[in-house]
């Protein structure tokens, strides 16, 4: 069976530094709360707000050992008003967990796009 993972964070800046950590921060995260084995993911679908155009979140993913799993970056609908630089992750994986048994994770700022799945670290 397949579920969905979601998870956002806001990088500190528009630098690739700042995208690469917020990116590795979150995606450590959402394995960790839920047992995630890279052999287990089916894909990887990651948006940026338009705001963050130093470097792709999908390269800090790669450098962390997701070779052969399919990514895929595209940019946040650019809604007035709406919280700025911000990364959002949902990874396909292949697992037994009941829906409800997922862990959805909205860290730092990005935890008030979701207050009901804000995640504790």
């Amino acid at each position: 069976m397949m579920r969905g993972v979601r998870g956002a964070i806001c990088a500190s800046a528009n630098s690739r530094e700042a995208i690469f950590e917020a990116t590795r921060k979150l995606l450590v995260h959402m394995f960790a709360k839920n047992d995630i084995e890279i052999d287990d993911i089916g894909a990887v679908f990651i948006t940026a707000t338009k705001d963050l155009t130093a470097d792709y979140p999908a390269y800090a993913v790669r450098e962390m050992g997701l070779k052969t799993v399919p990514l895929m970056c595209a940019t946040e609908i650019d809604v007035p008003g709406a919280l700025q630089r911000v990364i959002r992750i949902l990874i396909m994986v292949n697992t037994d967990k009941p829906q409800d048994q997922i862990k959805h994770l909205y860290i730092g700022d990005a935890s008030r796009l979701r207050p009901d799945l804000a995640g504790e670290l």
